[in-house]
């Protein structure tokens, strides 16, 4: 019974869990015709495709936070603190879902992926309900399942935009929300709940400047992806280790021998 205040209601959970996925597979039964917004700028001329798929992914990742505030006004440790800090990763969870569901081709690829996005979803929902009390046996494992899920998200965004070869303009954004976000929600892990807004503004930048020059190398997903996620490792770790104090050499030297193996590893990958 104790340990059971610290995980959320079966009910509760399961019905967000639920809506969610039904917005997933709604986006794909549902057929609606596409159109182009078209936006002529000084020397530019964007083209920025519309579907429904754009706009659910919108909708259900409003839908994951509002659903996530209400699971956790559940929480016997809440206090009436304000709970926007855990359903950031859970939104940021079913934004980064919808790219690969929208661009998996109908079949049992598609049923696969919808069966791992639902896996993936009920524990971020389980996890971000447990770390409100630092004080729950789950803790460390919900914090460092947290954090491996931020970096798995942003690894998959990269791989999947990649993949769908969408222009660089529409790139960028995506990758620097989810870089920021995600940074942002590591950095507050595993700094006790500081938020560290410039430094996960930075890390973000650096990383769309990485990617800006890797779009147009030969590159598969997968390599794009590992150097991404080697940059976005990196910086977060370092970000972690001067916020500790610790010293310059040896704050820098994990983050670079992390880089060091993500970017070796995409050389010798196809």
């Amino acid at each position: 019974m104790n340990e059971q205040r610290y995980l959320p209601d079966s009910d509760r959970v399961g019905v967000l869990t639920s809506t969610v996925l039904l917005a997933f597979a709604l986006t794909r039964l549902i057929q609606v015709p596409e159109f182009n917004l078209e936006i002529q700028l000084p020397g530019f001329f964007l083209l920025i495709p519309l579907n429904l798929a754009t706009a659910m992914s919108v909708l259900t990742a409003g839908l994951t936070a509002a659903g996530m505030d209400w699971l956790l006004h559940s929480h016997p440790a809440l206090n009436d603190r304000s709970t926007y800090q855990w359903w950031l990763l859970p939104t940021l969870t079913t934004f980064v879902i919808a790219v690969p569901l929208s661009i998996l081709p109908t079949g049992v690829a598609w049923w696969i992926g919808f069966a791992v996005a639902g896996t993936f979803l009920f524990f971020v929902f389980v996890a971000e309900y447990i770390v409100v009390d630092p004080g729950a046996p789950y803790y460390a494992i919900s914090m460092a399942g947290l954090t491996a899920i931020s970096y798995t998200l942003f690894f998959l965004l990269a791989v999947a935009l990649h993949y769908s070869s969408v222009r660089l303009y529409i790139i960028l954004p995506a990758l620097f929300l989810a870089a920021f976000l995600a940074s942002l929600r590591i950095l507050n892990l595993r700094l006790s709940d500081r938020w560290e807004y410039a430094w996960s503004a930075g890390i973000a930048f650096i990383c769309i400047q990485i990617a800006s020059g890797l779009h147009y190398w030969p590159l598969s997903p997968i390599q794009f992806g590992l150097m991404l996620i080697g940059a976005l490792y990196g910086l977060t770790n370092l970000a972690v280790n001067l916020a500790e104090d610790q010293p310059a050499r040896r704050a820098v030297l994990e983050p670079a021998i992390i880089i060091g193996l993500c970017w070796g590893l995409a050389v010798f990958i196809q």
